[in-house]
Parts: C-alpha cells; structure tokens; sequence
C-alpha cells in the first residue's frame, strides 16, 4: 500500500525505518502530549514497528510512514488505525493519528497526510465516520483536526490531562477530490 501526495509518500513502515522512529520517539518534543514515556533503546522501535505490521496483518489498516519526496526521509507518520482497545467510549472505530520530527514541524505535512488518509478512508475503506484525539493542550495538533474537518464532540480523562475527541462524517468531509 501507498499513497503519494505532492510532497510526500505515504507507505508502510518497514523494519528499515526503526532509525528514524526512534528519533520519532525518543524526542521529549515530539512525545510531550502522548502520554507515555520517551522511548530510551531502539529495540523498542523495532517493537513499535512489528506491532503496527500485526495491525496491517489483523485488521487491514494502521500509521504509515511518511517520507517526505525531497529529501527520501521518513519524517513521522500518520494515517488510520482501527481502535481495538476501548478509548472514550469507542471500539472497533477508524481513528486518525500522525507524529512527525519536529524539523518538519509548520510544513503543512500533518495535513497534507491527513487529507491523504482521510481520502483513504471515506474513498478506499468506505468509512462513514473517522474518529480522532487530541490532548486539551495541545493547540497544533487540535488546530490540525479542526483544519482537516473534524469537530470535537466530547472530552475525556486521560492520565496525563483531558483530551478532546473529535469525528468526522462522510458527508461532512471536503475531499481534495471535489
């Protein structure tokens, strides 16, 4: 699978990548509103990275890395994953989620992955509603949400703060295909 925007590919992560997910995820920048720990050795990573390749396997969708076109880079990733844990309520649910490097912070990226996910979904994945969360504090990533279209329908409890959840509907999304 991959999905390629202007500036940006869109594929599954690969063995490869646990480099660049480890200076993902051990960056206190990037994992401030995450609510867990900084990863401190890269076998976690390689952790992570199997962990969302069983998610491909079980449930036909997870995060994709995000590699950006000009540099050949992995800068984050992003994209849908199916909640099989319960999270305020939901299970069973597409939810959108993305971290990127922070030197690929303000580029408009997040979004750009976004619309390209959020396409996905409604499009390929015949969704008729995406789901996301975002910690009550962090303006960015609740800006991004907002941007991209979601509304934010309720709050709830996490153990590092509040956080805001948000959903999208079908015939509410604007695809860069209209």
């Amino acid at each position: 699978m991959k999905i390629e925007t202007d500036r940006l590919i869109l594929r599954k992560l690969e063995d490869t990548d646990v480099e660049r997910m480890f200076l993902l995820d051990s960056n206190p920048e990037v994992m401030k509103y995450i609510g867990v720990p900084i990863l401190t050795d890269i076998n976690e990573s390689k952790k992570v990275i199997s962990m969302i390749q069983k998610q491909y396997e079980e449930n036909g969708v997870g995060r994709l890395g995000v590699v950006e076109k000009e540099s050949g880079q992995l800068i984050g990733w992003s994209g849908l994953k199916l909640l099989t844990h319960e999270t305020n309520g939901y299970k069973n649910v597409l939810e959108l989620g993305y971290r990127f490097l922070p030197e690929s912070w303000g580029k408009g990226y997040a979004v750009e992955a976004g619309i390209a996910s959020l396409d996905y979904g409604f499009n390929d994945l015949n969704a008729e509603i995406i789901y996301a969360y975002a910690h009550s504090e962090h303006e960015v990533s609740n800006h991004i949400l907002r941007k991209l279209g979601f509304e934010k329908t309720s709050e709830f409890e996490e153990p590092d703060g509040v956080c805001f959840w948000y959903e999208l509907k079908r015939e509410k999304y604007k695809s860069n295909e209209d």
